[in-house]
């Protein structure tokens, strides 16, 4: 199935779930583990009635909810197909049916609590190195380039965040940080998370192309990035 374009996926309205990176994410408030458990169970029915499943967290008050296709199809402007992860009009379906199911039940959506976290690596050889960080992260050689036509690292169960590669500046020098985070976030928590770096102490680095992306530093200079899809 085809993989669906930011546009698309905008023009589906899911207000209760959030585009972050790849897939899309929810959050539902519960007031115990039992109706946790009993929203997970009629979860797993829809999922089995459409013949896809999302990825469930559940925690203190919460249920979280992630949907992705592992097998989606992207087709580059030369005619070329990929097998990435990403979303697709089933996603679109049984997100809507968990939001109608939820409503059902009573819980309350929480979309703009919901993130996601990636890491980055800047580099000039990512084909040589990749391999060693699938080792590391994931234990698994098919991590290396799973879901992507890049080398990132992704493991299948989701117990280690994704890790890409950038491209490394050759005026970085030795000495620039390679290594940093990408936070995701709704696009109306981005502003508010901005502001809470800032008044920990943190400084904004470069904001020329928020909210898209803000580039933000600690008091020691080390970066990380505010991502709104």
């Amino acid at each position: 199935m085809d993989m669906l374009k930011g546009d698309q996926i905008a023009a589906a309205k899911l207000t209760d779930w959030r585009k972050l990176a790849q897939g899309l994410h929810a959050r539902y408030l519960v007031s115990n583990f039992a109706s946790a458990a009993r929203f997970v169970a009629a979860i797993s029915q829809l999922g089995t009635e459409l013949g896809h499943h999302p990825r469930v967290v559940i925690g203190p008050g919460m249920v979280d909810l992630s949907l992705v296709s592992p097998e989606a199809i992207y087709r580059a402007e030369d005619g070329s197909a990929y097998v990435v992860e990403w979303v697709t009009q089933r996603d679109i379906d049984l997100a809507r049916a968990i939001t109608r199911l939820a409503a059902d039940q009573g819980l309350t959506p929480d979309p703009g609590s919901v993130s996601m976290l990636e890491l980055g690596l800047d580099t000039a050889a990512s084909a040589t190195i990749a391999p060693v960080w699938a080792a590391l992260l994931a234990g698994d050689s098919q991590a290396q380039g799973r879901g992507t036509p890049s080398d990132e690292i992704r493991d299948a169960t989701g117990r280690v965040p994704h890790l890409w590669f950038g491209e490394l500046s050759p005026m970085g020098g030795a000495s620039r940080q390679r290594f940093h985070v990408e936070v995701y976030v709704p696009a109306e928590e981005a502003a508010r998370r901005v502001a809470a770096v800032v008044e920990a102490g943190g400084v904004i680095v470069d904001d020329s192309d928020s909210p898209g992306i803000t580039v933000i530093a600690d008091q020691e200079g080390n970066r990380g990035i505010i991502c709104v899809p």
